[in-house]
């Protein structure tokens, strides 16, 4: 989810060196809003936002055992390495499980304010702070926004500040996450092993696909994520990448895959049926957020009789 923090306190850009002093800086109130949302140790400030994640199993716990990921390399693979070479957590299964199944919050910049090279002197008369916050499973984005919204608007009371605020959300959607038993995800690791000669591991990302649901509802069917870049393609970065070896190897993946679904049992045995059940269980009540009202277009999640 993506949300925006607007602070106003003029009609107009003004000089530091002639108004400065005189007035309240919207760029003042922001920093201090934005400080007061994550720590230095990634734990997010807001009360509440931790209330609905799903504790940790011990079949969880398992899983990370079968993930190939080394420490160093991930250090290189961000970049850290050539600065100060630390991360938040110090063990391989508390950096994957903040990095997958915990929420972060991460800053990403100020609109209105000046970020070009060089000094300019201004007091921006409107700044926006754009940040987001990687939700997990079995957490609702109108809680979200609701306990984030709640919170904002509390620690800009404790400024004291005559300044205009007003914090909404830009893009939102429900985390997407299924268990890898079900015969979509079998499809796709015997194609994994046809194309790589090697067994896949079943991994949690955090990024932005709300077309994952989207897909689920019009297939009615579970979806499966089959990644074909490496760890090191700086995605969103500069020099952003992909091999061409991952390119083509991907281009055969598929092919593998689209075989291996041809081959699945046309009659699923008890299980399998007992297991798809609780899929498209999981599936219906994790889309329901996303439903629009059939009456009030502007509503999601809808309970009404003429959505039912």
């Amino acid at each position: 989810r993506e949300e925006l923090c607007e602070v106003t306190c003029s009609t107009k850009d003004m000089h530091s060196g002639v108004i400065g002093g005189g007035v309240h800086e919207a760029m003042t109130d922001l920093a201090k809003l934005f400080a007061s949302l994550v720590d230095s140790s990634g734990k997010i400030l807001i009360p509440g936002i931790y209330d609905d994640v799903a504790p940790v199993t011990e079949k969880e716990r398992e899983a990370y055992k079968q993930v190939d990921f080394d420490l160093e390399t991930f250090k290189v693979d961000a970049g850290v390495d050539g600065v100060h070479g630390k991360l938040l957590h110090g063990t391989k299964e508390e950096v994957l499980m903040h990095r997958w199944r915990y929420p972060t919050l991460s800053l990403h910049g100020i609109q209105g304010a000046f970020d070009g090279v060089g000094s300019k002197t201004v007091i921006p008369a409107k700044v926006i702070g754009k940040f987001s916050m990687r939700t997990v499973p079995h957490q609702q984005p109108d809680r979200i926004e609701a306990l984030t919204k709640k919170y904002v608007e509390e620690e800009f009371a404790k400024l004291k500040s005559p300044n205009k605020m007003r914090i909404f959300v830009d893009k939102a959607s429900t985390a997407w996450y299924r268990e890898p038993d079900d015969p979509n995800f079998a499809a796709a690791a015997a194609a994994t092993r046809r194309v790589h000669k090697t067994d896949p591991a079943f991994t949690r990302e955090g990024g932005s696909i709300p077309i994952t649901e989207v897909l689920e509802d019009v297939c009615e069917a579970v979806c499966v994520h089959i990644p074909i870049g490496a760890s090191d393609d700086g995605a969103h970065s500069q020099n952003e990448k992909i091999d061409i070896e991952n390119y083509l190897n991907g281009m055969k993946l598929m092919h593998c895959y689209m075989d291996e679904l041809s081959r699945l049992p046309s009659a699923p045995d008890a299980p399998a049926r007992a297991e798809q059940a609780a899929d498209e269980a999981r599936r219906l009540a994790a889309n329901k957020w996303r439903r629009r009202c059939k009456v009030q277009l502007m509503r999601f999640g809808c309970d009404c009789l003429e959505c039912q």
